[in-house]
């Protein structure tokens, strides 16, 4: 059966862990992350792009693991928006 070459990559902000495997024609997000030794409690994606565990890949995927948010990306710009409008006479 063919094989496929995918990358799994978690980072933090001061480092990352990328861990190239070949994996079954196929395999899943869920087969990646198994084969790499990483959970994904909050979620993986390919190429930046959320994805279900069981998406299937395609030879060269990027499967990411990502983090929790450490802000909501709404009330950031929210605050921001406020910020600026105190600055402006």
């Amino acid at each position: 059966m063919p094989r496929l070459r995918v990358e799994v990559v978690r980072a933090w902000p001061d480092r990352a862990e990328l861990r190239a495997l070949e994996l079954e024609e196929g395999a899943t997000v869920r087969a990646a992350l198994v084969a790499a030794g990483m959970a994904a409690p909050h979620g993986a994606g390919i190429h930046g792009r959320r994805v279900p565990m069981d998406a299937v890949l395609a030879d060269g995927d990027r499967v990411e693991v990502y983090r929790p948010l450490l802000a909501d990306p709404k009330a950031a710009r929210r605050r921001r928006a406020r910020d600026r409008k105190r600055r402006c006479p």
